[in-house]
């Protein structure tokens, strides 16, 4: 790849996923490309399904219909353990911190996995000198 290119093909596709919870169905078909080197946000109101889209691409929620797709391997029934090898997380949201921990120890909880344990000085640096507030 030339230097200053970014590689824009396709990191994530979700294609026409339906999960929810019990009889209560919370995704009714919504599709997405998420291509590598970007960044995407997910916005809506309260209760439209985002925390649900999230937890079933991680396989915390079981879907009943669709298909994900992880760097081109079709990812939609692996286990969540196995996608959290391959890189799948979810970052909690809001005070789901671990409130004994310091901002350190719970920064190098994403490093659980053994192979993001060789990364995770460089990962520690670079978050750091984006948020320098929370070497305090």
């Amino acid at each position: 790849m030339e230097e200053g290119k970014t590689d824009m093909s396709s990191m994530l596709k979700v294609e026409n996923l339906e999960s929810g919870y019990g009889s209560m169905q919370v995704l009714w078909k919504p599709s997405l490309e998420v291509k590598k080197g970007s960044i995407t946000s997910l916005l809506g109101p309260n209760g439209v399904g985002k925390t649900t889209l999230l937890q079933t691409i991680l396989g915390s929620v079981e879907p009943s219909g669709g298909r994900i797709i992880y760097e081109e391997r079709d990812v939609t029934h692996s286990p969540t353990h196995e996608k959290v090898k391959m890189g799948i997380v979810l970052a909690p949201e809001g005070k789901h911190l671990f409130v004994g921990m310091s901002v350190h120890e719970n920064l190098i909880m994403g490093a659980f996995p053994k192979e993001a344990k060789k990364y995770m000085d460089d990962s520690l640096s670079i978050v750091y000198s984006l948020f320098p507030i929370l070497k305090e």
